[in-house]
């Protein structure tokens, strides 16, 4: 019995004849035992298979050119006409019905078109593949098949389904397609440019818009909320896929791409998160309080083995544990390991403290805050002050401390951001379109946009133009120097409105709260001297003294309003006088010396002593501030009640008509014709607070060919002035005022050199100033010594409706003394009026009598008796 494990004999011409010879030429074997022999063997042969490599297996491929042929009549060379797609379909269609009456079974699922009388046994094979696929039961190089129902998750939650090797697939694969195809408007490639602008800047992210996800892939933005790290992680690996793609070389830059996920619809408060939000993606806002340093945190680790030193790793390091390795796979120690920080992979790591927005607090609530961490480019992205809006991923992290604390296991809570936005103006200077620019620039081209702005700021308040105007000069600002790097002069001008109540002054605050890009409100009740400045406390988990940011200093490059400045303490008052002058306060406490930075506007207000502002007393004597803190403000506004029927009837009839117009039932349509045309000269406030913005980021004044002796001879005079009435101290800090209010004049015209025309502006705003805060009997012999400055661009119309109202008031309270208070006709001759206005240089009055100014306020001129007339409501109803 021959061997069954040894090689079989070479291969004959006579054997080869016989495998390919038909069935009646079978010779039988000579040795039949060797077939009917041993069974076992011939199992373990028929397992193992038979032994091809044996001793001369070279000569079963030697060439034998009289087998080496197809057999003629076996071949088939005849040619066929050709066969369109519908014969075709209906000859496979006939052969497969054969089949299926004889029981043979064919597998067409390769063929290019779909030849089942059955139409959903197709689609049911590639479901079944795709589910395999997700379970992952073939390599991801076999999976041919996609997952078209992707939202389907077969049961599984969306982590799970999302964490498959099948969805991961498809999400990737959708993406990527979602990255290179999405357009914007005008056609262009939307995430393809911001992907070229992120590697031409260096940078490691860029941003994706999740309503442009939502409306392309709607199945990806429903899973990115409920598996954000999952979703996130394939994200990220696409993206820089997509950038080795295009530069294969950017990993030397980094060695990570982000994908920023912003424009999530829903915005939560920070006080409504709860159990339900965890492990979500989240989008809230709030104010910086708190920041930390920036320090290295472990990403990729290595360790070295201390006894061998293999090098263990890489592992990647997780948010809430540390991951060590178990043992050495060389030496096959416990330990110790050493961190190898040479190939140990780090990313910037800093935590910042998010508090509630001061306007969304409800009332009776104390603000609320959360800790947000920041990783790698997020970085340093914002510092305290900062309102920021925050995409990022709402999960938990075990706390020791709080465990022991409470007494069961309790999680603290953070947010890890994915997507930063700051709210402040350089971001409304990037976020400007070519359109929005050019509209400013358009805008500033008309000779009259400094009387349109004015005419803009808080239009809900009627009259105050001064207040308007200062408020206007305010916003815009002037420009800070540092002379030799050695003594800072501001550029920010601060305003004090004071005066009677029921003026307004609250809403004038408010309202620069809203226009302003940044703003911090405060009221002088609830305001301490730490509050204002900065304070010292203590970290509750560190134990360390940290430094924590007041009003002033969140308002950097800002403003800073604050309410009811005659109720704070004098202590609390003094401590902002270096803020207002040098914008800068001092810290020395628990161990910390510093200096932060101040750089804002102080716009305050106030109340008189008693309530009512008393025109027989000088400004000081109304007002319980003191002259070191006057001196500091740049402009006083000094806001009087004063009696006029015509002025009051005016009043009342805008806050009714305002009231009308803007109730949410109301239709905005139904305006009559003197509100269209003031709203035409107005600016809407969306344009103006981007003006504004625009002209504070690009503009920067510069003083050359000003008049020198101009400034200088009208300060020489106020001094004067203030030393012989005894009222405001004039000092050098008043010069300064004029030179910031003049680049902030020039800065509303959008130019680059202040001219003779915004100092001429300057120095009427800065004696307007003066005079209002001098007392009533004064005042009159004031105004005609500084009477050139004061008519200073202003029209006509109004200085002739202002001596034909001194002169009605007057003749008004004379009738009434003598007739009562039915006296209602006030005749006003038109030679006082005219030697009232040749002072002023006026000589034709017509135009004035032709002007709305003098129609709107009740007034008619008879030219036959030479008298003006005018009808006021009668005193008593």
């Amino acid at each position: 019995m021959t061997d069954p494990y040894s090689s079989p004999p070479p291969a004959t011409p006579s054997d080869r004849a016989r495998a390919t010879s038909p069935v009646g030429d079978f010779e039988p074997f000579e040795n039949e035992d060797e077939i009917l022999g041993d069974t076992t063997v011939r199992d373990e042969e028929e397992e193992e298979g038979e032994e091809l490599f044996g001793n001369n297996l070279e000569n079963d491929y030697r060439p034998m050119p009289e087998l080496d042929h197809y057999d003629p009549e076996l071949m088939d060379d005849g040619d066929y006409d050709d066969m369109d797609i519908g014969d075709r379909i209906a000859a496979e269609q006939e052969m497969r019905r054969r089949d299926r009456s004889m029981g043979v079974h064919r597998d067409d699922r390769n063929l290019g078109f779909d030849q089942s009388d059955d139409e959903d046994e197709i689609p049911r094979a590639k479901r079944r593949a795709g589910e395999k696929a997700a379970m992952g039961d073939v390599e991801e190089e076999e999976m041919v098949e996609s997952i078209e129902n992707l939202e389907d998750t077969k049961g599984h939650s969306t982590k799970e389904w999302v964490s498959m090797l099948g969805p991961r697939t498809e999400i990737a694969n959708r993406f990527k397609a979602f990255i290179r195809t999405c357009v914007d408007e005008r056609g262009q490639y939307t995430y393809r440019d911001r992907i070229r602008r992120m590697c031409e800047q260096n940078k490691a992210s860029f941003v994706v818009s999740y309503t442009d996800l939502a409306n392309k892939e709607h199945v990806l933005a429903y899973f990115l909320p409920e598996a954000p790290f999952q979703m996130l992680e394939i994200f990220d690996k696409v993206a820089k896929e997509m950038v080795l793609s295009i530069f294969p070389t950017y990993e030397r830059v980094t060695t990570e791409i982000h994908v920023r996920i912003s424009e999530l619809p829903l915005i939560e408060e920070l006080r409504t998160f709860r159990k339900l939000h965890l492990n979500q993606l989240v989008r809230t806002l709030g104010v910086v309080t708190s920041t930390t340093g920036v320090s290295p945190q472990l990403s990729v680790v290595k360790y070295d083995c201390v006894k061998c030193g293999y090098v263990l790793g890489p592992f990647v390091q997780s948010q809430n544990t540390e991951v060590k390795p178990g043992s050495c796979p060389e030496c096959q120690s416990l330990g110790p390991f050493s961190i190898n920080m040479e190939q140990t992979l780090y990313r910037n790591y800093q935590k910042i403290t998010l508090q509630e927005s001061p306007g969304r607090i409800p009332a009776g609530r104390i603000p609320r805050s959360k800790d947000v961490i920041l990783l790698s480019d997020l970085s340093d992205l914002c510092k305290p002050g900062d309102e920021i809006e925050v995409t990022g991923i709402y999960t938990n992290n075990y706390d020791g401390s709080l465990n022991t604390d409470q007494g069961f296991p309790v999680f603290a809570t953070v947010i890890i951001a994915n997507h930063i936005l700051v709210k402040d103006s350089k971001q409304v200077v990037q976020s400007l379109t070519d359109e929005d620019i050019s509209t400013i620039q358009k805008l500033s081209k008309d000779p009259r946009i400094a009387e349109r702005i004015v005419a803009s700021m808080a239009p809900s308040i009627y009259g105050h133009d001064f207040i308007k105007r200062a408020l206007a000069l305010a916003l815009f600002g002037g420009e800070a120097k540092n002379p030799g790097e050695k003594h800072k002069i501001r550029g920010d001008i601060n305003l004090l409105l004071c005066g009677d109540p029921g003026t307004a002054k609250s809403q004038f605050l408010k309202y620069t709260e809203k226009i302003a890009p940044r703003a911090v409100f405060t009221t002088g009740q609830g305001a301490s001297a730490v509050g204002l400045t900065a304070y010292v406390r203590r970290n509750p988990v560190s134990r360390e003294w940290t430094l924590e940011a007041g009003a002033l200093v969140l308002a950097d490059q800002g403003v800073c309003l604050i309410d009811e400045f005659d109720k704070m303490n004098d202590a609390d008052r003094t401590s902002i006088h270096e803020a207002m002058e040098q914008q800068s306060i001092s810290i020395s406490k628990a161990g910390i010396i510093t200096s932060l930075q101040a750089r804002c506007t102080v716009i305050a207000a106030a109340n008189p002593i008693g309530g009512r502002y008393d025109p027989s007393m000088t400004f000081s004597e109304n007002v319980n501030l003191s002259e070191p803190i006057l001196s500091r403000f740049d402009i006083l506004c000094v806001v009087k009640d004063e009696f006029d029927p015509m002025q009051d009837q005016l009043l009342a009839k805008f806050v009714v008509g305002s009231h009308i117009k803007h109730h949410p039932s109301n239709d905005s349509d139904n305006i009559d014709e003197h509100s269209q045309a003031v709203k035409e000269n107005e600016i809407p406030q969306d344009l103006l607070m981007k003006y504004i913005v625009y002209s504070k980021e690009n503009i920067r004044p510069k003083l050359t060919n000003i008049d020198e002796e101009k400034i200088a001879k009208m300060y020489s005079q106020l001094r004067q002035e203030s030393y012989s009435t005894g009222s405001l101290p004039i000092t050098v800090r008043h010069i300064e005022s004029v030179i910031r209010m003049s680049e902030a004049h020039a800065r509303m015209h959008l130019r680059e050199q202040v001219k003779e025309s915004d100092v001429s502006m300057a120095i009427r705003m800065m004696l307007e100033s003066f005079i209002e805060a001098q007392k009533f009997s004064v005042m009159k012999k004031m105004r005609a010594t500084f009477q050139k400055y004061l008519v200073y661009q202003k029209d006509h119309s109004e200085l002739l409706f202002f001596i034909l109202r001194q002169l009605t008031l007057d003749t008004l309270a004379y009738l009434r003394c003598k007739e009562g208070p039915k006296a209602t006709h006030v005749e006003i001759f038109e030679k006082d009026l005219i030697e009232r206005s040749k002072t002023l240089d006026i000589h034709n009055l017509q135009p004035f009598y032709n002007s709305d100014l003098f129609k709107k306020n009740g007034f008619s001129y008879d030219p036959k008796r030479r008298v003006i007339l005018q009808i006021v409501p009668e005193a008593g109803i």
